[in-house]
């Protein structure tokens, strides 16, 4: 089973993607944040980094994607490479970041290579609110990320919605982000675990 977790900067994905691969023994697959070189910069300037950072991305995830992810049975993986295509790198178009030019080199990239991509067989989608989304933000402290405007988020839940809305073949759990601490909470985590194993996911499996 291919389990991808999708989210908003700061929605959790990262520790739900922790929780489920001990749970379930399934390989985990993590967003190379702290690898990209160009990110602190482009929160300062958007408009002349975003090339440079959502092409970092993409180059990263494609292959975690057909090493990782394309070859095993049981794996969770923190966003996907859809979700740079559909949501983050259309959101730094639609504000203007993206020159035509480049918008069309990000799209030929991606399009070329999306056909050769495993599909998820389950999304879990964490929708929070901006405000959840700052104050975890916030908590987890890293610098270039406390100064990323509110907008910015608001926007990327916007194209969230409209994406995930859109899913015809991937089944999709929705967990409600600004309502759910599994982090803390042992009975919230207990519940995602139940929706989970309601659709057939087992704890205790090995994964190939």
């Amino acid at each position: 089973m291919y389990i991808a977790i999708a989210g908003n900067i700061g929605s959790g994905k990262s520790t739900l993607t922790r929780l489920l691969a001990a749970r379930y023994r399934l390989h985990p697959v993590y967003e190379a944040v702290e690898e990209n070189p160009y990110l602190a910069d482009f929160y300062l300037d958007m408009g002349r980094w975003a090339f440079h950072s959502q092409v970092f991305f993409l180059a990263k995830r494609l292959d975690q994607h057909l090493s990782e992810i394309n070859p095993r049975r049981r794996v969770v993986q923190d966003r996907t490479v859809f979700e740079d295509a559909h949501v983050f790198a259309r959101n730094l178009r639609q504000q203007g970041h993206f020159s035509d030019r480049d918008w069309a080199t990000y799209t030929a990239l991606f399009q070329g290579v999306a056909r050769a991509l495993r599909q998820p067989d389950l999304l879990i989608y964490i929708h929070a609110g901006v405000t959840t989304l700052k104050a975890r933000i916030a908590k987890r402290g890293r610098d270039y990320e406390r100064a990323i405007p509110e907008e910015y988020l608001a926007a990327l839940n916007q194209l969230y919605e409209e994406w995930v809305g859109g899913l015809k073949d991937v089944p999709v759990l929705t967990l409600p982000g600004d309502e759910l601490d599994f982090v803390e909470n042992p009975e919230d985590r207990r519940w995602i675990y139940q929706q989970l194993e309601v659709r057939g996911l087992q704890p205790f499996e090995l994964f190939e």
